[in-house]
């Protein structure tokens, strides 16, 4: 019990040690964080964004002027003159505007400005230095009107550091330890035509996401890196520039180098990634946020556009298709990119901003843990069922908890990992289990396979029997086999050479029966038994029960001269055979029982197998049996035997040889001399005609089975064993000599 028990505890301890180690992966892949470990958790938080986008307030002080299609087709094609922009400005300005900022970019000069005509080829010779002298600069007239309102230009990044300086007009407040070192960098800016750079209000870079970004648009950087310092994103600086604040305040990790903890502009705090960017808190979008440049321009005017405009920050940009400035979010719209940097402005004004820090990505690493461990504890002791169910509990708390978090606190907390971590590793150590499983499974079936035979075991478990106490009546047949002269055996080898010799004729032994469909139900000592028909049934039972005993012959032979059984002296073999009705099934207590047959037919065989010494012959077989196979098999009648704790005496035969001998002509011969035999016995002829008849048919039978020799020389002994009224005078006598009971007939 205790080996059993300690390779009982050995296994879930490795059970257990494969899945630490599973978990132990599980951290390093999320701290390594793949590419798939990412995407999976963004698409979660834009799930998350489905589900609860940001509701729309149209009292934010928030505004698109968009150069669309309509404004296109009535004020030309892109890019416009800048005079026509300076009217823009002058009537955004005028209604009241507090921030006017532009999602377009100025690159180079208007190419549209009188003063660049004496350089186009076909108006040289026709404008004299008179006229040149009369020419305006429009982008010194838009430079002029920029210059009289809180306008604020952008700038794009670029692959190259190329071109002139570009200098941020917002200064920068650093707390901590260098916090804008870990900023995301690039390489040099898109300038801005002059004198516009130095007429701006502000500078803002109006990229949403880093060169070679994602498609798709979560969170966008508020400061940028750049060759000739730092440069607000054009939301940030929008903000600033409203508020008429002069510098923005970067606050960063007080003990580590390069990390952004948050950013600050008058009295907004963004709370920021550790490089600095903000995630986007989205909404559908909405026609109400945008006022068509074509309405500023036609109209500029009308009552109307006062009290859209004063008081908001207008951003002006493109939503025409040609335009190429459009982007897809996290709710799955494409919108253009200045509605992505109005979001920015209304969630920063709102103060619905999203949430994740290290200290979320450390609880999500604990969730993974510690639904490892649930998973582990409950499969190691009840199963992979139950730990699916106390896995999948865990994991719906994990996903409410997850909700409740971004809806109340717009926290984000991703559960695909520590959900889909969760799962590999119950698939794991499921299929970890499933292996051990079939590893015992193979183990018990190639034990089980020394009981039974093979293509029983798999009927058995095609028809998916259940082990379970109790049993039913049904007809089988029992064998005994017993090992005659087994005590001087003993005497003559060591214990433990005896249990090597055992052990290779049990095998010998076994394999002959199961080769018959037989099921061996126990090794008694030097003794096996087995049964037929069941624990499924077997056609002809009796008749392979039979040819089994006589493979166990054969068997016998050949082991008595294998090499293990040099210097030992053969060994001889006892086996009876009955067949009748007995119970099948699972016999002994709730926690451990024995498939066996109980009833008569058990001590029928039994006792035949002991009455092997008596008749002086190897296989004796039941009147059941005998009637069953007697076609089939060479038999020949063995006389009456007292069974031991039977009031009535069994009739019981020879088996000589199969089917192949019983029709041969010696064998035919035999059998009529036997009959004579048994005639002259049962007529009371003279003790010497017996004996003359019991030499003859040992003479026949030395053709016919060598081992016959010792039962026909033992019959003259034992004559009252083929008498029919033994049996009749044992009847009588054991129901109190009334004469009432009945005689058996001889067979």
């Amino acid at each position: 019990m205790l080996p059993k028990f300690k390779e009982r505890i050995s296994r879930k301890h490795t059970f257990r040690l494969f899945a630490f180690a599973l978990v132990l992966l599980g951290c390093f892949v999320r701290i390594i964080d793949p590419y798939p470990v990412r995407t999976a958790r963004l698409i979660y938080f834009d799930v998350l964004q489905r589900i609860s986008p940001r509701d729309y307030n149209p009292d934010l002080p928030v505004r698109v002027v968009d150069i669309d299609e309509e404004s296109l087709r009535n004020w030309g094609q892109w890019p416009w003159p800048r005079t026509l922009l300076a009217q823009m400005v002058k009537t955004l300005g005028e209604h009241g505007a507090a921030a006017i900022v532009f999602d377009v970019l100025f690159a180079e000069p208007d190419r549209s400005s009188p003063s660049r005509l004496i350089d186009e080829p076909a108006l040289e010779g026709l404008l004299n230095s008179e006229h040149i002298a009369t020419l305006v600069d429009n982008d010194m007239l838009f430079g002029l009107e920029i210059a009289n309102w809180p306008v604020v230009l952008g700038t794009a990044a670029r692959w190259a550091d190329k071109g002139g300086k570009l200098t941020a007009a917002a200064g920068i407040v650093e707390i901590g330890e260098t916090p804008t070192s870990g900023l995301i960098s690039v390489p040099g800016w898109t300038p801005i035509a002059p004198p516009l750079e130095r007429a701006a209000t502000g500078i803002g870079g109006v990229n949403v996401s880093p060169l070679g970004g994602a498609s798709v648009v979560r969170h966008v950087p508020t400061l940028w890196r750049g060759p000739d310092g730092l440069v607000p994103s054009l939301s940030i600086e929008a903000l600033r520039v409203a508020l008429g604040e002069s510098a923005i305040v970067v606050e960063g990790a007080p003990d580590e180098t390069g990390i952004t903890l948050a950013v600050e502009v008058g009295g907004f705090r963004l709370p920021t990634t550790g490089n600095g960017e903000i995630w986007v808190r989205y909404r559908l979008d909405r026609p109400e946020l945008y006022l068509s440049a074509n309405a500023i321009l036609a109209n500029p005017e009308d009552p109307a556009l006062g009290a859209l405009i004063q008081g908001h920050i207008v951003l002006v940009g493109t939503s025409a298709a040609g335009m190429f400035d459009v982007h897809q979010t996290s709710l799955g719209e494409t919108v253009p990119g200045v509605s992505i940097h109005a979001q920015m402005i209304e969630q920063i004004l709102t103060g619905e901003m999203l949430k994740r820090s290290d200290v979320t990505a450390a609880l999500e690493l604990i969730c993974f843990i510690l639904l490892g461990i649930i998973v582990t504890a409950v499969m190691s002791s009840l199963g992979a069922v139950a730990s699916f169910v106390a896995g999948g509990v865990a994991a719906f708390f994990v996903l409410g908890t997850s909700w409740l978090v971004f809806q109340n606190q717009l926290v984000l907390f991703d559960v695909t990992f520590p959900l889909l971590g969760g799962m590999a590793n119950f698939g794991l150590l499921a299929g970890y289990q499933f292996l051990a499983a079939e590893r015992e499974k193979l183990a018990i079936r190639k034990v089980f396979s020394h009981y039974v035979a093979p293509e029983i075991l798999d009927e058995m478990e095609s028809s998916g029997l259940k082990l379970q106490l109790g049993g039913e009546a049904q007809e089988i047949t029992v064998m005994f086999s017993d090992i005659r002269g087994f005590t001087p055996l003993s005497e003559s080898v060591s214990a433990t050479d005896l249990v090597r010799l055992l052990n290779a004729l049990f095998s010998e032994i076994g394999d002959q029966i199961l080769a018959e469909r037989g099921t061996i139900d126990k090794f008694i000592g030097d003794a096996v038994m087995a049964f037929w028909n069941a624990p499924l049934p077997v056609r002809n039972h009796q008749l392979r029960a039979a040819r089994a005993a006589l493979r166990m012959r054969q068997a016998l032979v050949r082991f008595n001269s294998s090499p293990i059984m040099r210097h030992h002296p053969a060994i001889e073999l006892a086996t009876g055979c009955a067949s009748g009705i007995a119970c099948v099934g699972n016999i002994g207590s709730r926690q451990r029982f024995n498939y066996t047959v109980i009833g008569d037919v058990v001590n029928v065989a039994s006792r035949i197998e002991q009455s092997c010494r008596h008749v002086h012959y190897d296989i004796l077989v039941s009147s059941a049996v005998h009637g069953a196979v007697c076609s089939e098999l060479a038999l020949l009648e063995a006389g009456f035997v007292d069974l031991k704790g039977r009031s009535e005496l069994e009739p019981v035969f020879a088996l000589v040889g199969d089917r192949g001998l019983a029709e041969t002509k010696r064998f035919q011969g035999l059998i009529l001399k036997h009959r004579a035999l048994v005639n002259t016995i049962r007529s009371r002829q003279p003790r010497d005609k017996v004996q003359a008849l019991c030499a003859e048919c040992e003479s026949m039978a030395a053709a016919v089975e060598p081992g016959l020799g010792k039962f026909y020389r033992a019959i003259p002994g034992r004559v009252a064993d083929f008498r029919s009224e033994v049996q009749t005078e044992r009847a009588v006598f054991s129901h109190g000599g009334d004469g009432m009971a009945d005689t058996k007939r001889t067979p």
